[in-house]
């Protein structure tokens, strides 16, 4: 139970009373720094909440998803078999049904054609793949470990599909879509994307813990390079995207960060977790002060957590389904914008565009550069 001021007042008097006064000096030292380090340890958890399906985020960050789906077999267009289909909402599929879910696709799962305009989406795909579209022009397949940085800037229509490619296994599919704010100075930036391959990404092991740095630094390994108009291409707005693991029975100290940061931690698969001596229930997030050391105290079973942290761009948000902007009037003219140019039309077969199923891991970016992988 925590104890309030006069509490603490009360058991410090009551103990001084009881002891010698060769005793007392050292015993009320020893308490005093334990009550000490207390409230230093409570001083670092800010807020303590549960997650849902969509994972509020703090500035700069806008929300966070993770998907979870256990996809099926898949047929020869890319999809579940016509009878998985059956009692679903097709092109608005969001209940986990059978382990997973169709979202706004009809024949394959994902995303179809839709814009964005005045944020970035960072897709760090775990498992699977994604086939990726755009009105640029652009196109790829990425996965297993892949992150992909868009920069939506002045307006972009992309499609994301978790095509089912192999025909006899399953298809189990797991990442994080992360949108991150642009300032209103990069808002109207040309759009593009980077690819952060997972042979590139730093993933390494420090202490107990096995860590992949996907935007910034932690424990001087550095990620890739972001996209120049974006928050986090400045290293003084300490943006960063990690994606830890914990080992059971164990100890993990994730060092401080710079005073005035955004930090929240979000635990999202395992049990028993202690952030400097607090119980974290599992799936819950916990906003913490930046400029405080974390101490991670694991129980019996690993446990997985993702940090987001980043100096707040601390301007007006104005948010209406794919816009993010400052104000109602830029809300307007992106809606207007879009209407009468389609952010270039779609140049591609089907809003539901997927990729050859031989096709590897590739990306093909506006300016025609083509860059393969294994």
């Amino acid at each position: 139970m925590k104890k309030t001021n006069n509490d603490r007042r009360d058991f410090l008097g009551k103990l001084a009373l009881g002891a010698t006064a060769f005793a007392s000096a050292p015993v009320l030292g020893g308490v005093s720094q334990h009550l000490e380090n207390k409230k230093e340890e409570m001083k670092a958890i800010k807020k303590v909440r549960a997650l849902g399906f969509q994972w509020e985020t703090l500035d700069p960050f806008l929300f966070c998803v993770h998907h979870e789906d256990k996809y099926p077999k898949g047929n020869d267009n890319f999809g579940p078999d016509a009878s998985a289909l059956e009692g679903r909402q097709l092109g608005s599929d969001f209940n986990l049904k059978d382990g997973w879910r169709m979202y706004h696709g009809k024949e394959v799962p994902g995303f179809p054609g839709h814009p964005h305009r005045g944020f970035e989406t960072l897709t760090v795909v775990r498992k699977g793949m994604v086939d990726h579209s755009d009105s640029a022009g652009g196109a790829g397949r990425y996965g297993d470990g892949d992150l992909q940085w868009m920069t939506a800037g002045s307006g972009l229509m992309h499609s994301e599909m978790f095509p089912l490619i192999k025909k006899d296994e399953e298809n189990p599919l797991e990442l994080f879509q992360i949108w991150l704010n642009l300032p209103k100075k990069s808002k109207m930036e040309t759009p593009d994307y980077k690819m952060f391959w997972s042979e590139d990404i730093p993933n390494f092991k420090q202490e107990n813990a096995y860590i992949e740095v996907l935007a910034g630094e932690l424990f001087d390994k550095k990620s890739p390079t972001p996209p120049n108009p974006s928050w986090a291409n400045d290293p003084t707005n300490h943006v960063g995207v990690y994606n830890i693991q914990v080992d059971e029975n164990t100890l993990f100290n994730l060092p401080a960060t710079a005073e005035g940061v955004n930090r929240t931690i979000f635990f999202y698969e395992g049990a028993e977790l202690k952030i400097n001596g607090e119980t974290i229930p599992e799936y819950h997030a916990v906003d913490v002060e930046p400029t405080s050391e974390l101490k991670f105290e694991t129980g019996n079973n690993k446990i997985k957590f993702l940090v987001l942290q980043g100096q707040p761009i601390n301007e007006p948000v104005v948010q209406h389904g794919p816009f993010v902007m400052n104000s109602r009037q830029e809300i307007q003219e992106a809606f207007a914008d879009y209407q009468r140019t389609q952010f270039g039309g779609w140049p591609w077969p089907k809003y539901e565009q997927v990729h050859d199923r031989e096709r590897g891991r590739f990306a093909k970016f506006s300016d025609g550069t083509l860059v393969e992988r294994s």
